[in-house]
């Protein structure tokens, strides 16, 4: 029993006659270009890729010589080969005969130009493609990219005209969903929440199986809440939470929406949130947090400290540990327990953020000075002035500490200098009063000590 051979591909069948026949045989230029083009056309790129290599290396003389460059950009880009993709596209622009349309090349040269993320050059690009011909089949594309160019810059704002540019002249193009939510979401990073939330209330009934759909409905909660308008802003979240709970954004929709109750809400609302929290399943260390931050709003003190504690076991490595432990750190230090404080404080001090770390080690500085562990606490005040972009309140306020712990020890000269360093520049009217009567008084104590 003979077995049937299973049927060829068009491309197959082709590369099969095109070998064995004498009355199909092609010249060898003439094969490679026709693999070559039907093989991109099919969308086997590596294929593509390898024959129109072959087909450029030795055949340079060939009159398809720039088509075939433009092909094989095309192909190595899509395989993620974005530097020698550039490569062939430039060559084809500079080829003596003519191969893809001018603009179209260029146009691919930006697109790798983009990937391999030069984007100065890349807008340069985009730019010469529209001001070319901004009815280009290619001028949304060229458009987009170069707003996205601009993003890239850090330059938001001819970004954001560039987006309003494309839905202006091609509202109903495939690439407006996308360029009405990255509008929306570059106004709201410039905290423009106003201006973007017509973009984004509109999105879901323009667009709604648009893959950005979702994450238009989180900034729209969001923006309003930011804006102002918090019960639209929460019922915008929660509706994202319900359609969406494993969404990416999900853990920040969650955070924004107890984070906006917690200012906001009612004893109610804070009172559901706060169960909810708790009795989510698994616990997170967002969730911790946040079910202390409501108990503090509720007055529920011991709620509070028993979450964030919980937090600091269950979740010791997670960034909010170490913010768990400077709030639990304040809290030990207005009911004045100095010891718990210190703990709490020095254990919040080896974040990485330096603001935390900064306020962390002035809370722990203050906390030793109370129990007279006064080189600890020296130790502390200095390290705060050894923190970079620290705030000028907490800078002075550990420079006042430090004054104290030097004046305890005796040390007049070092005091000296600390009180006069705040009298002079502390913004704080009443601690430069209060460091100017401090520096006074131990200028005569180091003046005593002078003259003894």
């Amino acid at each position: 029993m003979t077995r049937r051979r299973p049927g060829l591909s068009a491309l197959a069948r082709l590369v099969t006659v095109s070998a064995v026949s004498p009355v199909f045989a092609l010249d060898e230029p003439d094969r490679l270009w026709l693999v070559g083009e039907r093989a991109f056309a099919d969308g086997l790129q590596p294929v593509a890729r390898r024959v129109l290599e072959r087909l450029v290396a030795e055949y340079p003389n060939d009159p398809r010589l720039p088509a075939a460059l433009f092909l094989l950009g095309k192909a190595r880009l899509a395989l993620g080969d974005a530097e020698s993709a550039l490569e062939a596209f430039r060559r084809a622009q500079a080829a003596p005969a003519p191969g893809a349309p001018p603009l179209e090349a260029r146009f691919w040269e930006a697109e790798a130009l983009f990937r391999v993320k030069r984007y100065a050059e890349a807008r340069a690009a985009y730019d010469a493609v529209l001001r070319a011909d901004a009815a280009a089949p290619h001028a949304p594309d060229a458009l987009y990219g170069l707003a996205w160019s601009e993003l890239e810059l850090r330059r938001p704002e001819p970004a954001a005209t560039a987006f309003r540019d494309l839905l202006a002249a091609w509202p109903q193009h495939a690439l407006a969903p996308s360029a009405t939510f990255y509008l929306a979401r570059t106004l709201a990073e410039q905290k423009r929440f106003g201006d973007a939330q017509p973009l984004l209330a509109g999105f879901a009934a323009k667009y709604p199986s648009h893959r950005l759909a979702p994450d238009a409905q989180y900034l729209l909660g969001f923006a309003r809440v930011q804006a102002g308008d918090t019960r639209a802003g929460i019922a915008d979240l929660r509706a994202f939470l319900a359609a969406h709970p494993q969404h990416e954004l999900a853990a920040s929709a969650r955070r924004t929406v107890t984070e906006a109750l917690a200012r906001f809400g009612d004893r109610t609302e804070l009172q559901e949130t706060y169960k909810a929290l708790l009795e989510q399943t698994p616990p997170t260390a967002e969730t911790l947090y946040d079910a202390g931050a409501i108990a503090g709003r509720l007055g529920k003190a011991r709620d509070q400290e028993a979450a964030w504690r919980r937090l600091r076991k269950e979740f010791p490595e997670h960034p909010l540990a170490t913010r768990a432990a400077l709030d639990l750190a304040s809290a030990a230090f207005k009911r004045k327990d100095w010891k718990e404080a210190a703990a709490q404080a020095h254990a919040a001090a080896e974040d990485e953020d330096e603001g935390l770390r900064a306020e962390a080690l002035l809370l722990a500085g203050e906390a030793d000075l109370k129990l007279s562990r006064l080189p600890a606490a020296a130790k502390s005040f200095e390290a705060v002035g050894a923190v970079n972009n620290v705030e000028a309140g907490v800078r002075y306020r550990a420079l006042a500490g430090l004054g104290l712990a030097r004046e305890q020890q005796r040390d007049w000269k070092a005091a000296f200098a600390a009180y006069e360093a705040v009298a002079a520049r502390s913004p704080d009217a009443t601690l430069r009063d209060w460091a100017r009567a401090r520096a006074a008084a131990v200028k005569g104590k180091l003046n005593a000590t002078r003259a003894r």
